[in-house]
């Protein structure tokens, strides 16, 4: 079993800046996929970003150039530097880790972008 925990999120003005992070514990395998994905009200959760254990990494269209994903083997933990920031980035963002064995989701943490 993994666990994610997740930290960060909270309200920000449209332009501004947040920064997401997630540690797993458990017992996993060491080559996997960490990411985020997110949903807004009324609609589907959908992939922001994702990377592999090598750092190879997958993003949407919508974040391109804002949003910047990045990962610490050591610690087990990926991070979401989220930036330029607008109000359709509103959702719940969820952490998300999947090996060879299973997919495992974070409890999810609310991003709010509004003036």
């Amino acid at each position: 079993q993994v666990q994610l925990v997740e930290s960060g999120g909270g309200k920000v003005q449209p332009g501004g800046s947040l920064r997401l992070s997630c540690r797993a514990s458990g017992s996993f395998w060491s080559i996997n996929v960490m990411g985020w994905y997110r949903q807004a009200p009324g609609k589907q959760r959908e992939l922001v970003a994702n990377i592999s254990y090598r750092g190879s990494t997958n993003y949407a269209d919508s974040v391109k150039g804002r949003f910047t994903i990045s990962r610490d083997n050591a610690k087990n933990t990926v991070s979401l530097r989220m930036t330029s920031l607008k109000p359709e980035d509103t959702a719940v963002y969820y952490c998300t880790f999947a090996d060879g064995r299973g997919d495992y989701w974070g409890q999810g943490t609310q991003v709010t972008v509004s003036s």
